[in-house]
């Protein structure tokens, strides 16, 4: 697989810095039951990174000690790490919001039977990945039979209450373009989700998230082999808004990854590009200090163009506000 990182380093993105942080992204490890084209994390079934129950109590306890109010848990497939429960519900037990980035046909998983139902008990907020709402386009991205699995795992959460008004139990879906473009107008995009998905399956959901691919790992990879990494680095500087700055989520988003060293992004994780600047050492979880933190320069490269092109991009979809 090509390493981009040498490609994205030497950018001109302005400089960005620390708000007061309210979020941790977690990410739990690299194993999936799925091989996405699209993935970043370039996840899959013989993954076997995972985050030790030791640093999943060092995250807890940084989460109490900054006041952070939501725990975003992500992968691989995060409900595949023995851990999931025991985290989601101490975090819960302590009036912490969680976020589930959920690929839906796990839920599918005779495995994981029950996991649709701990979820909804557990008042977890589902970000679940459907890229787009015709069958062909879902599998050929992620797989066969990934589009079949994932309206049956919809389906299930629609009935345990999810995505149904006044239930409390939220469900956004996720798009990602199918190729090297920036996504469409996020809001006439949900509207044609949710015209197709409850006509044709009876499925409702509450938002759609429009987020950009990163030209990293293996999305990246596989445009350096087509010869079109150049072109959509290039696409997404052109498509800069300066406004976008103000709503990134790295400006109150702590990434942490399965070994506990922490990060200004998800993406940066994925780059490992350090937290602040890419000429410091990683820091460690257990030796984070929040003062650190005020005001603090974040990392950038030139991959932080996909968060700021056209509408903006991030874990929350579109930006433009």
């Amino acid at each position: 697989m090509h390493d981009t990182k040498p490609l994205l380093v030497n950018s001109d993105f302005p400089a960005i810095f620390r708000k007061p942080l309210e979020i941790l992204q977690i990410n739990l490890g690299y194993r999936c039951n799925l091989s996405c084209v699209h993935c970043h994390v370039n996840a899959g079934p013989n993954r076997i990174e995972m985050m030790s129950r030791e640093t999943i109590d060092e995250v807890l306890a940084l989460a109490e000690t900054a006041y952070i109010h939501t725990l975003d848990l992500t992968g691989g497939a995060p409900e595949m790490h023995p851990d999931f429960r025991y985290l989601v519900r101490t975090a819960r037990d302590r009036g912490i919001e969680v976020i589930d980035r959920c690929n839906l046909t796990i839920l599918e998983d005779p495995e994981y039977a029950d996991l649709a139902a701990f979820l909804a008990a557990q008042q977890v907020n589902i970000v679940a990945s459907l890229p787009c709402y015709l069958e062909e386009n879902v599998d050929k991205q992620r797989g066969k039979g990934v589009f079949k699995d994932s309206l049956a795992a919809l389906q299930r959460l629609n009935r345990l209450g999810y995505g149904q008004p006044d239930s409390g139990l939220e469900l956004n879906l996720v798009f990602n373009p199918q190729d090297a473009v920036l996504p469409p107008d996020q809001q006439q995009l949900e509207q044609a989700y949710k015209q197709h998905l409850q006509q044709h399956y009876g499925i409702v959901f509450n938002r759609l998230f429009a987020i950009a691919n990163m030209p990293i790992q293996r999305f990246g990879s596989t445009l350096v082999s087509h010869g079109r990494f150049e072109s959509y680095l290039s696409l997404l500087k052109n498509s800069f808004r300066a406004e976008n700055l103000e709503n990134l989520m790295c400006l109150n988003t702590l990434s942490i990854d399965w070994q506990g060293y922490v990060y200004d992004c998800d993406f940066n994780q994925m780059l490992d590009l350090p937290l602040g600047a890419a000429a410091k050492p990683k820091i460690h979880i257990g030796e984070l200090r929040l003062e650190q933190l005020n005001d603090a320069p974040i990392a950038t490269a030139a991959h932080c163009y996909g968060c700021t092109a056209g509408q903006g991009s991030s874990c929350g979809g579109a930006l433009a506000r």
